[in-house]
């Protein structure tokens, strides 16, 4: 009989670069448990992200549109009322959708009310929650300030958790488990960068990664009946996202020895493009362009992320144990990369590989896989794809049924080896509005935003609504991409520029808002008017069939039209 996926885990770390995991070459950071996952499945070399920032990343994930379409274009601008998300095209088709960990999304408040719509009904939360069902959010970023609490959703569940481990504090997600110690017993917290080599005051197995693992693992069991619905929950780890710090043994595992030196030239600083000059000279880049501070993080980092593969390696043993690994798709990604000081600059948001790119590693277990397991696909992949591809699994069908909502492809016909027209180009869009370098600028708002356009040879990106010069990298001979080409006059370079932007503007005509009507629906729409009585343009009758005309025709019951 042959094998069928039923169950799909989609899980997403926060901020992971795809050339920090051996399986995309990595020489000293070994993760065997997503190696061993890329051997089963299909590793996928050139995946980007819609957005090299959290929020406006993840609302494509789930929406399967890109960031113009949908809208929230950084971190806290919500997902407006009515945008149709992953769970909401799953419900239909007879799969749940359930969220464990996070997923950034700010609720659009100001449209439930006007819609009257109850945050705490089932309808409510969903359009709250990005159309999950919530078995556990949990963003991660739980520090105060001056103004108070970065998250307006209230503390995580997880701090309970620790409080009942012995952690005493108001706030143990700040004092332990993203905090170590100093020599004099004070708190050295993981958001200075200095205490990055420390260990997290926090038992190894009550840490976030762990404990995300442990809730998923309850999730699983709370759903392995086998009459239970398909389901798709969401594993979204909220690191290696910063603060960088990480409990032992994770804390030295790695160290100076163990980095790979920064991608970066004294050439990129020389005449550099405006947008990109700012990023350099920001808080974080001015951080990250100093050695001692890549001497600290970069070993958390990877730390960091070695304990991810480790909790992974638990979560599949757990798989295997349950039979679930026999009827669940697995998917692993990230919402954006860090620059980790690779061209001058810290965090993500601009569109070099190491931010715009992602990993992206998908096992199936259905047999029609069988053909491809184990095997690397180099096709222009894009975040939105998935949405498309869980929705497919699940029974639906993007050829004019759901591609009139979901912008992206469905990679099955690259899971399944088979032969298909692919695009050509991917995009991805950068909004700056709220950022110190459209202050520095001079930028307004609506004008700060950058697109990019990459092929298999060439990085664009097009800042022209503020009035800059592109940025061209030419990726066959500057594969680093230091040497920015978008002020060139050479003739192969304009050329170039100017098949970008053919690109763009095609991509900027597509039908993007029609998202009520299908292909199908609007195919069904054609002539129907005629046949319930509209049949304009007609002389005589003779030019359409007669039975439109039928009504029209006959003799009068009664006559009104003359007058005594």
């Amino acid at each position: 009989m042959p094998r069928q996926a039923k169950n799909i885990l989609f899980i997403m770390f926060d901020q992971l670069r795809f050339d920090y995991l051996s399986c995309y070459g990595h020489p000293h950071l070994h993760t065997p448990h997503m190696d061993r996952l890329a051997q089963k499945g299909v590793r996928f070399t050139n995946a980007y992200v819609q957005s090299p920032v959290c929020g406006s990343s993840r609302m494509s994930f789930y929406t399967g549109r890109y960031v113009d379409s949908h809208g929230a274009s950084w971190n806290g601008i919500p997902l407006r009322v009515g945008e149709m998300t992953l769970g909401d095209h799953l419900r239909k088709l007879g799969m749940d959708a359930y969220l464990i960990g996070k997923t950034h999304m700010r609720p659009d408040h100001e449209g439930m009310q006007r819609l009257g719509l109850d945050p705490d009904s089932i309808i409510g939360a969903r359009v709250a929650e990005c159309g999950f069902d919530i078995f556990e959010r949990d963003d991660g970023l739980w520090p105060s300030g001056p103004d108070g609490s970065y998250d307006p959703a209230g503390e995580p569940k997880y701090n309970d958790y620790l409080r009942d481990k012995g952690y005493d504090s108001d706030n143990p997600w700040l004092d332990y488990a993203n905090a170590g110690v100093t020599d004099e017993g004070e708190i050295a917290s993981g958001w200075l960068m200095a205490h990055a080599t420390k260990p997290a005051n926090i038992r190894e197995e009550d840490s976030e990664t762990p404990y995300m693992t442990s809730r998923c693992i309850d999730f699983i069991n709370a759903h392995n009946s086998s009459n239970s619905k398909p389901w798709l929950c969401h594993l979204s780890y909220i690191k290696p996202h910063w603060p960088y710090i990480v409990p032992a043994p994770y804390h030295n595992m790695y160290s100076k020895a163990h980095i790979q030196p920064p991608n970066r030239a004294e050439s990129e600083r020389e005449n550099p493009h405006p947008v990109y000059e700012q990023f350099m000279q920001n808080v974080v880049g001015q951080a990250f362009r100093r050695d001692d501070v890549l001497d600290a993080v970069i070993p958390a980092y990877m730390g960091l992320i070695k304990q991810g593969d480790d909790q992974l390696g638990r979560l599949f043993k757990h798989l295997e144990d349950t039979g679930r690994m026999d009827d669940t798709v697995i998917v692993i990604t990230s919402d954006h990369g860090d620059y980790m000081g690779d061209h001058w600059l810290g965090e993500k948001d601009l569109f070099h590989a190491p931010s715009v790119k992602v990993p992206l590693i998908i096992y199936d277990p259905s047999s029609r896989a069988d053909a491809t397991r184990g095997t690397v696909c180099d096709a222009l992949v894009e975040s939105i794809d998935l949405a498309a591809t869980f929705a497919e699994m699940a029974g639906g069908t993007m050829d004019n049924e759901l591609d009139h909502v979901l912008e992206g492809r469905s990679l099955l016909p690259l899971l399944y080896g088979q032969e298909v027209a692919w695009r050509d180009y991917a995009i991805s869009e950068y909004d700056y509005s709220v950022t110190p370098a459209a202050v520095k600028l001079g930028v307004a708002p609506r004008d700060a935003r950058l697109f990019m356009v990459a092929d298999e040879r060439w990085t664009y990106v097009n800042a022209a609504q503020a009035g800059f010069r592109p940025i061209l990298f030419d990726r066959a001979h500057d594969p680093q991409e230091l040497n920015d080409l978008g002020a060139s006059t050479a003739v192969e370079h304009v050329a170039i520029m100017a098949l970008m932007e053919q690109r763009l503007t095609a991509w900027s005509r597509r039908l993007s808002q029609r998202t009520s009507r299908s292909e199908n629906g609007v195919l069904k729409m054609r002539g129907a008017s005629r046949r319930k009585g509209i049949v304009l343009g007609l002389v005589d009758g003779s030019e359409a069939p007669a039975e439109l005309t039928a009504r029209f025709r006959g003799k009068v019951a009664q006559r009104f039209d003359q007058v005594d």
